[in-house]
Formats: C-alpha cells, sequence, structure tokens
C-alpha cells in the first residue's frame, strides 16, 4: 500500500470544509452533486477503488472501514453543498460544526485513514 496516497487524501479531504464554506458564502457548490456525493470520483477514491490495493488489502478491516467512512463523508459534503444550494445556509452551516454530521464524518475519516496508514505493510 501506497502510504503516501493516505497523506494526499487527508489533506484533499481536510480542503472540503473550506470549498464548502465557499459554498455556504456564494450559495453555489465548485462541482456538481453527484460528483460531490460520488466517493470514487475524487483522487483518493480513484485509488481505493482502482488496481493500485491487492485484494488482501481490500479485504482488510481497515480498508472496508475507510471506504465506508469515505463514502459517508462524501455523502454528507454533497448535502452541505445542496443545503448551501437552497438557501438553507444554517442548516449547512450547523452540519459543518463541531458535532455536525459532515464534521463528525471528517473526523472519523482522517482518523481512520491515520490508523490504516500506522498497519505494518
Amino acid at each position: 500500500m501506497d502510504k503516501s496516497e493516505i497523506d494526499k487524501a487527508i489533506g484533499a479531504h481536510g480542503m472540503w470544509k473550506s470549498r464548502l464554506k465557499q459554498a455556504i458564502a456564494t450559495g453555489k457548490a465548485d462541482a456538481p452533486l453527484d460528483t460531490i456525493r460520488a466517493d470514487n470520483a475524487c483522487a483518493f477514491g480513484k485509488w481505493l477503488y482502482g488496481p493500485s490495493l491487492s485484494a488482501t488489502e481490500k479485504s482488510s478491516a481497515e480498508f472496508l472501514k475507510v471506504r465506508n467512512l469515505h463514502a459517508q463523508f462524501h455523502k454528507c459534503a454533497a448535502r452541505v453543498a445542496e443545503l448551501a444550494q437552497t438557501g438553507k445556509a444554517t442548516e449547512a452551516e450547523k452540519m459543518l460544526s463541531g458535532e455536525g454530521e459532515f464534521a463528525m464524518a471528517s473526523h472519523q475519516l482522517t482518523q481512520a485513514m491515520m490508523d490504516w496508514k500506522k498497519q505494518p505493510a
């Protein structure tokens, strides 16, 4: 497993909060909702579902946890963007706040990626 892919993903997914704050401020997302919602459209998702990981790696508990949390993260991000685009900025901001659904999904995904990265090769 290329652990640098996980490092890049942690950084890229961390940027989503800024992107979503911008969407709330402008009422416009920088990507279509279906693209945001898709967990296989971002660079990490392409790597996660692609041929780089072995069947053994893809059957590990760490992989499965990251894959599921990554899908949840993108679902939450799309929901925030949808709320922003439909004028529900307060609801969108609540999802981004400390105990909000997006904030929790982001935290859980980051923690799971860091735990996966610590696994022996």
